[in-house]
């Protein structure tokens, strides 16, 4: 099996995303919604969702392990860009998601 991110979804809802505020549109080249986001120190802002527990992004959509989406997809921050199928990291959320981490590729 191997692992489909828009079947997934943990990585949204298992750590802060946090990225550089100009990432965000209170920057004019920015392209996260400011009303998305929330300062946590002078030079870094968070996703909405992100900095509570249990944490979920407020631009994910769908249930987890099942059928998932992201409202704001191609205008994502650089955090979530770096999140990929399989990684460490993406491994380590669906741990903490209760998601199996069986990577075979079925044949």
């Amino acid at each position: 099996m191997s692992l489909d991110c828009q079947s997934c979804g943990a990585c949204c809802a298992a750590f802060r995303v946090s990225f550089y505020w100009s990432e965000s549109t209170l920057h004019p080249e920015g392209s996260v919604p400011r009303e998305l986001v929330t300062p946590v120190s002078p030079h870094y802002v968070a996703m909405k969702g992100t900095l509570q527990l249990p944490s979920r992004c407020v631009s994910l959509r769908g249930e987890l392990g099942q059928s998932v989406s992201c409202d704001i997809y191609p205008l994502r921050s650089s955090t979530c860009r770096e999140c990929e199928a399989g990684s460490e990291q993406c491994l380590r959320a669906r741990e903490l998601a209760g998601l199996a981490n069986d990577t075979r590729v079925a044949v």
